[in-house]
């Protein structure tokens, strides 16, 4: 992985590739951003660029034999941990080394835009959550100690590091306090509050904003030969995250069923109608999980929306045109007396339905709910 086959973040890169052209390569960086802001894509360049023996001013050459074997994921100096726990085929102490192949063909097939969601479901943990455990701290650590096949830098990436439990936490402290020579951890994740504080103090802070969308805009165009409207659409949609402009892009079906579904649904709820809201919440059943919840989190991005509108900044609400009439319109009945209310009312729905409540029921109950806070001034 290039650094110019990450989408955009050029003031990242610019200071990956000044600390290591300077010799200040810390060695502990957590990359913290957001999903879908190429936060893994950027860790990849990095570590490539930094094992690169023929690096220039921008990046790493892309032809050596270090630069062939990173592409591959196969380089003896690069170390991957990442979530993990038991499937059908791995049914007691998993660890990294155990799905180090599926991890390989996940993340080339991915172009290193990944995700916890798509990686779950590559390795068929069903609806089990993957997490970083002790055996593979202590895997890293046996690694690491062992001299590095070039004779110079060792690079550890540890995706979602947040996953990690607590043995695996106290094990991986251990580490970057006393790490070996000429060693550099790249942690990866999207939320520090759930690493522990002093694991955090111990490494060097790299924030990854969304990309911007003009530049999302562009990547649409250029790698998936989406048309100039859709990849302007599916780039205003995504909020900076590739991973939902892909999605918007690919199923560009999906982009109208949200947006009309939810149209209408407001407006049965406004009439109040129980007929209505009781057939649309039997429908709802039909769609499945995922769609479910992607609905209830188009429902967000209108609450959000409303807030701009009723603020006068129109001018942020990126939205196609058709959507952003219907936000102006249906501002006026979002305001501070029922905001948070609505917001607390979409996200327990999304909960529910990830903890496989029956969704006719959630739906019909968020419904009823709604038709009076619609009415609150």
């Amino acid at each position: 992985m290039q650094f110019k086959e990450v989408i955009g973040q050029e003031e990242v890169k610019h200071k990956l590739v000044l600390s290591a052209k300077e010799n200040r390569i810390p060695h502990a960086q957590l990359f913290l951003g957001p999903e879908g802001c190429g936060k893994f894509a950027l860790a990849l360049a990095y570590a490539q660029y930094i094992l690169c023996p023929n690096r220039d001013e921008h990046d790493s050459c892309g032809v050596c034999p270090s630069c062939r074997q990173v592409a591959k994921l196969a380089h003896p100096d690069l170390h991957f941990v990442v979530p993990n726990t038991t499937n059908k085929s791995i049914k007691k102490d998993p660890e990294t080394a155990l799905f180090i192949n599926e991890w390989r063909n996940y993340v080339l097939a991915k172009q290193a835009y990944v995700d916890p969601v798509s990686w779950y479901a590559a390795i068929e943990l069903e609806n089990k959550q993957g997490y970083i455990n002790v055996r593979d701290a202590a895997t890293l650590m046996r690694n690491l100690s062992i001299k590095s096949y070039a004779g110079d830098y060792k690079v550890a990436i540890l995706w979602m590091a947040e996953r990690m439990n607590l043995d695996a936490a106290n094990k991986m402290l251990k580490l970057l306090e006393e790490p070996p020579e000429k060693t550099v951890f790249l942690l990866v994740a999207e939320d520090q509050e759930l690493l522990l504080v002093t694991i955090r103090s111990r490494a060097v802070l790299v924030k990854i904003p969304g990309i911007e969308t003009n530049e999302v805009e562009q990547a649409l165009v250029a790698r998936k030969g989406c048309d100039c409207a859709l990849a302007h659409n599916a780039a205003i949609l995504s909020e900076g995250n590739w991973l939902k402009a892909c999605h918007y892009a690919e199923e560009e079906e999906d982009m109208k069923y949200y947006s009309q579904t939810f149209q209408q649904w407001m407006r049965y709820c406004f009439k109040a109608s129980v007929g209505e809201l009781v057939d649309f919440s039997n429908n709802i059943r039909g769609i499945g999980r995922k769609r479910q919840q992607n609905l209830l989190e188009y429902g967000l991005h209108v609450v959000r929306n409303s807030l701009l509108v009723n603020n006068g900044l129109l001018d942020k609400v990126l939205l196609p045109d058709d959507e952003k009439l219907f936000n102006v319109n249906f501002a006026p009945f979002v305001n501070p007396n029922n905001m948070i209310p609505f917001v607390e009312l979409l996200e327990e729905g999304i909960r529910q339905i990830e903890r496989n409540g029956y969704a006719p029921l959630i739906f019909l109950d968020i419904s009823l709910k709604l038709t009076k806070l619609l009415r609150i001034k």
